[in-house]
């Protein structure tokens, strides 16, 4: 974007949010705020959390700083996982939505996140402002994420765009893309919401069957799961449109941080979440612009307040100040998961990053899985590819081509790479839940 970034408009909610309405926010009244409301969610955590009093004991923590919160020990999605209702801070009455996930990676318990009505007006609040950022008054946004039931995120963010005075139109995942992009066509679209390789599925699928640019769309928002660079060009390059990132979890409430106009990282609900970058090893905070684990801890959370929770995403807080000019801190967009990757015998190892970011740039592609064997004898690595249309199909040396850009295939690590098999993926072969994190498939074959 050329000429003057416009501030986020996240800056003047925060404001309101910390009783500073009609002033610019200054970071000294932030920081007060967050220390304020950090003590309080201790107080609340230790007085009625049994997970809490035990991890923390009974005896009161007063924190004189934002830095003494390094001291305190985390928390992990297994201890969510081991004793969910632990965590719960009121009444039964007052839960007005639990959500149970599945824990990565693990045969495990799934986790259970509680959140009471006031928990979800929160979320609410963040959806109105922070979508003011890509939409304004009037304009219909198309919401392609679950909404079905109350209090799911398409439910929520349908409630804050009509905050903000934008018509929104509740359409769920996308199951059938000729429908969607029908849709988008008809109802005149001006910016939609949704996971980012569905949303690069319609792109692809409407340039491959000559569709014309979606008539008035100006702006997209990806969100569930990473997304990639290459995703995210490819949009804007097919549909001519401002694409935008969003962060969040079902842990933080669904909603962290979003994109400003400058989309160059972002800008964080930093009244309601405190946000830290820890080294994944020490647990102790990362040097100032270096990269590490997302921890957060709430600060206005009623049901089930966390306390540095690690998410296992990587990132950084970027130190250069946002072209947008806020005082609100800014953090690099999620660049991965510190676990999900491979280690290979010779040394390398590969993540699902790595491979997004050497297959998406492939024009007739709209999504892969990575599926990789261990056995007796040399590991084999599956990539089945999808083409964007029943018109299309991926070219298997492109395939092979694009896998050399990955360090792990290229140079003297090479060496213990697998066999690699490329296949093309039947769109009815896909059992992954539609929003699930995309991630590689690891087996390991018994010997003998």
């Amino acid at each position: 974007m050329s000429g003057p970034i416009p501030p986020t408009p996240l800056e003047p909610w925060i404001a309101v949010k910390i009783g500073e309405e009609g002033r610019p926010l200054s970071l000294h009244s932030l920081r007060a705020y967050q220390l304020t409301k950090l003590n309080e969610t201790l107080s609340r955590a230790q007085q009625r959390s049994a997970f809490y009093r035990r991890l923390l004991g009974e005896r009161e923590i007063r924190l004189s700083t934002l830095e003494d919160l390094a001291d305190l020990p985390f928390t992990t999605a297994a201890d969510i996982s081991a004793a969910p209702l632990d965590f719960v801070c009121v009444k039964q009455d007052q839960v007005e939505r639990i959500v149970t996930l599945p824990t990565s990676g693990t045969t495990g318990p799934p986790k259970r996140i509680f959140y009471t009505a006031e928990d979800q007006d929160l979320t609410r609040d963040f959806f109105h402002h922070g979508m003011s950022t890509l939409v304004g008054p009037r304009d219909r946004v198309l919401i392609l994420l679950p909404g079905s039931l109350p209090g799911s995120v398409g439910e929520l963010l349908k409630d804050g765009l009509e905050r903000l005075g934008a018509e929104a139109l509740p359409h769920g995942p996308v199951t059938d893309p000729r429908r969607t992009l029908d849709l988008i066509h008809r109802e005149r679209v001006n910016a939609m919401v949704g996971v980012p390789v569905q949303v690069l599925t319609l792109a692809r699928l409407g340039r491959a069957e000559g569709l014309p640019r979606p008539a008035g769309l100006r702006s997209v928002l990806l969100s569930t799961d990473r997304v990639p660079y290459a995703v995210a060009r490819a949009i804007e390059d097919i549909w001519g449109c401002d694409v935008y990132n969003h962060y969040g979890t079902t842990e933080m409430g669904l909603g962290g941080g979003v994109d400003c106009r400058a989309r160059s990282g972002y800008h964080i609900r930093e009244a309601d979440l405190l946000f830290e970058v820890v080294d994944p090893v020490t647990g102790r905070p990362a040097a100032e612009g270096e990269q590490g684990e997302v921890v957060f801890t709430t600060l206005t959370r009623q049901a089930m307040p966390l306390i540095r929770y690690r998410t296992g995403d990587v990132s950084r807080f970027l130190p250069e100040p946002c072209r947008c000019g806020t005082v609100l801190k800014r953090m690099a967009h999620v660049d991965g998961r510190l676990t999900g990757g491979i280690s290979l015998p010779g040394g390398a190892t590969l993540s699902q990053r790595d491979f997004d970011e050497a297959l998406f740039p492939l024009d007739e592609l709209a999504d892969f899985k990575i599926v990789y064997r261990e056995g007796p004898g040399r590991p084999t690595l599956i990539v089945q590819v999808l083409p964007c249309s029943d018109r299309s199909r991926v070219d298997k040396k492109a395939v092979l081509e694009s896998l050399r850009s990955i360090p792990a295939f290229s140079g003297r690590r090479a060496q213990g790479t697998p066999a690699v098999k490329v296949m093309e993926w039947k769109a009815g072969d896909d059992d992954r839940p539609s929003t699930a994190k995309r991630h590689i498939a690891h087996f390991r074959e018994a010997v003998g």
